[in-house]
């Protein structure tokens, strides 16, 4: 299983409108980048929804299958998305970045990836920033004494 983070573009479809909605084909994706990610994504995937707007992680999902043609872009192809929970608080980007396992990361380096793969270590960090946010309410451990 791979994982992944998307991007959502500010005021377009949220992750808050994942949620609601349960699952969602994750169309308009342009990008030979993009493209090519979405050809490498396998049923199972898990996925990181990152609010562009709010520069956030915000939840995860699961990719539905294969990537197939996107029905309103000739020529580009989509995914199906599952929304499976929110993370227990969001993780803002000024955090990823001070973190070492997102040293050199696509995330960081390439701001405009719509899509971007995440090693084992970038999904354990965003998960258990979330954690610490949610416990200290975005204090890291040292600040709150």
């Amino acid at each position: 299983m791979a994982c992944w983070l998307l991007k959502t573009d500010p005021g377009a479809y949220s992750w808050e409108d994942l949620e609601r909605d349960g699952r969602r084909a994750w169309t308009g994706l342009a990008s030979s980048q993009a493209q090519a990610s979405l050809r490498a994504m396998r049923p199972g995937d898990r996925v990181i929804v990152y609010d562009s707007g709010a520069r956030c992680a915000m939840g995860v999902a699961e990719v539905l299958g294969a990537a197939y043609p996107d029905p309103g872009t000739a020529g580009l192809l989509c995914i199906d998305l599952k929304a499976l929970e929110p993370l227990p608080a969001p993780v803002p980007l000024d955090a990823l970045k001070e973190e070492p396992a997102f040293e050199g990361s696509v995330l960081l380096t390439q701001g405009r990836s719509k899509i971007v793969p995440l090693s084992p270590a970038e999904w354990r960090e965003i998960q258990a920033l979330a954690d610490v946010i949610a416990r200290t309410g975005g204090l890291r451990p040292e600040e709150r004494f």
